[in-house]
C-alpha cells in the first residue's frame, strides 16, 4: 500500500509540474525561415514547421515528405527538449483533408502515413490545420458549406485515427478558427471528441477581420479574442489545453470613402473586399509581416500608422485610420501583446500562447521579445499559484 501511495504522489507531483509549465508555441514558416539567437528562443516549448500539404498523406506509400527544412536542422537551433512538430494543411488546403476524412479507409491511410512521416523525419508530433472542417474555407463560394457538412462528424474520427497511429507519446495539436462563424465543426458535441485526441488547441485569435467582413474591426483584439476563448471553453475545451494566438504581422483594409471613419474608425464600412461569386480577393485588403518590405503603394500610409497609431481600450487593439487614403490599419504592437497575454491568460487560465510566426518578426524581434516577457510573467504566476495549492494540500 505504501508503494502505491508513493507512486501516486509521484504521478500527482509530475502532473503538477506539467501544469505549471505554460506552453510557448511558435510557428516557423517556409516564407520566413529565420531563427534568432538562442537567448531569444530559450523559453519556447514547441516549434511547429509550416506547412506540409495534406494531400501528401493520401497515397498508399508517399515517396517523400516535402518540407522547407529538416527537423534536425531546426532542433539544433532551440533548447534541448523543445518539441519540433510538423503542421499539416494551412489556409486553402482543404482538398487533401476532405479526401482523407471521407471514409474509414482514407482516415486510416492518412494516419498511417502521418506516423511514417514522423518516423522518417524525427518530428515529435503534428499540428492539424484543416481550415475548416464543415465549410467556410477559401473555396466556400465554389464548394458551398452544405456540401461539406459531413466533415463535422468526420474530423473527430480523423484525429482519433491519427492519435491511434501515433500513440500517446507523440504530440498532436490542432489550429482552430477564432471567428465564431467558422467554428462549424466545433460544437458542444464534437469538441469533447476532438479534445480526446489532442494535447492542446491553438486558437487563432488573429485574422478576426478578413475580406468577408464589411466593417472595420481589430484583427487580433482582446475583446474578440476573449470571445474566441470563451466559445471553445464553453463547448468543452479544458482551459489548460487552450493556447491563445498572436500575430507578428499587419493587416489593412480600404474603407468606403463616403463614410466618416474619422468619427467612428472601428465599425466603419469597408469597400467590397471579395468577389461575391468566386470569393476571390479584390485587392482592397491585405497583410504583410514585420520582416517584409512594405508595398510601395502603402509605404506613406503605413508610416503614418506607425507614428500615429492608437490603442483602443474597449476592443483591446492597436489601429490607425488614414483619412487621406481611406485605409484602416490593424496590428499587434509590443505593448498590446503584453496587455492581451496578461488579460486572457490571467482571466481565463489558458495553458499557453503561440504566434504566427517566428521569422515574421525578424526585422528587430521586438514582438518576440514582448511575447517572451509576457510568457515568463504568466508562467511565473502559474508556478506561484501551483505552489500555493501544494502548500494547502
Amino acid at each position: 500500500m505504501a508503494v502505491l501511495e508513493r507512486l501516486l504522489s509521484i504521478y500527482l507531483f509530475c502532473n503538477l509540474l506539467t501544469c505549471v509549465n505554460a506552453r510557448y508555441v511558435m510557428y516557423l514558416t517556409g516564407q520566413h525561415n529565420h531563427v534568432p539567437d538562442l537567448s531569444l528562443v530559450k523559453d519556447i516549448t514547441h516549434v511547429i514547421l509550416a506547412f506540409m500539404r495534406s494531400e501528401v498523406f493520401n497515397p498508399e506509400d508517399p515517396p517523400e515528405w516535402p518540407l522547407f527544412t529538416t527537423v534536425n536542422d531546426v532542433r539544433a537551433q532551440f533548447t534541448p527538449g523543445t518539441s519540433i512538430m510538423v503542421a499539416i494543411g494551412g489556409w486553402g488546403d482543404t482538398v487533401g483533408f476532405s479526401a482523407a476524412a471521407a471514409d474509414e479507409s482514407g482516415r486510416k491511410r492518412f494516419a498511417k502515413n502521418v506516423r511514417a512521416m514522423i518516423d522518417a523525419t524525427g518530428a515529435d508530433g503534428v499540428d492539424i490545420d484543416w481550415e475548416y472542417p464543415g465549410g467556410n474555407g477559401e473555396d466556400y463560394k465554389i464548394v458551398p458549406n452544405a456540401e461539406k457538412n459531413w466533415g463535422v462528424d468526420a474530423f473527430p474520427k480523423l484525429l482519433a485515427e491519427i492519435r491511434f497511429a501515433l500513440g500517446p507519446g507523440r504530440v498532436i495539436s490542432a489550429a482552430v478558427p477564432g471567428l465564431s462563424r467558422d467554428m462549424i465543426a466545433f460544437t458542444s458535441d464534437t469538441v469533447p471528441k476532438i479534445d480526446a485526441s489532442l494535447d492542446f488547441w491553438n486558437i487563432m485569435t488573429y485574422d478576426l477581420i478578413n475580406r468577408r467582413d464589411n466593417v472595420t474591426k481589430h484583427h487580433a483584439g482582446i475583446a474578440a479574442s476573449l470571445n474566441s476563448a470563451d466559445a471553445y471553453v464553453e463547448r468543452g475545451v479544458p482551459p489548460d489545453k487552450a493556447n491563445i494566438g498572436f500575430a507578428f504581422y499587419v493587416k489593412w483594409f480600404r474603407t468606403d470613402p463616403s463614410s466618416d471613419c474619422l468619427e467612428q474608425p472601428i465599425g466603419c464600412p469597408t469597400l467590397l473586399l471579395e468577389d461575391p461569386q468566386s470569393g476571390a480577393d479584390l485587392g482592397r485588403a491585405g497583410a504583410f509581416c514585420w520582416a517584409d518590405n512594405v508595398p510601395s503603394e502603402l509605404t506613406a500610409s503605413f508610416a503614418k500608422a506607425i507614428e500615429n497609431g492608437r490603442y483602443d481600450f474597449d476592443g483591446g487593439g492597436q489601429y490607425y485610420y488614414d483619412a487621406d487614403e481611406h485605409i484602416f490599419w490593424s496590428w499587434e504592437s509590443p505593448e498590446s501583446i503584453a496587455r492581451k497575454a496578461g488579460t486572457i491568460a490571467g482571466t481565463k487560465g489558458t495553458g499557453g500562447v503561440f504566434a504566427w510566426g517566428l521569422g515574421e518578426d525578424s526585422n528587430d524581434w521586438s514582438h518576440l521579445k514582448a511575447l517572451n516577457a509576457a510568457h515568463r510573467e504568466y508562467a511565473q504566476s502559474r508556478s506561484d499559484k501551483k505552489s500555493t495549492e501544494r502548500d494547502e494540500l
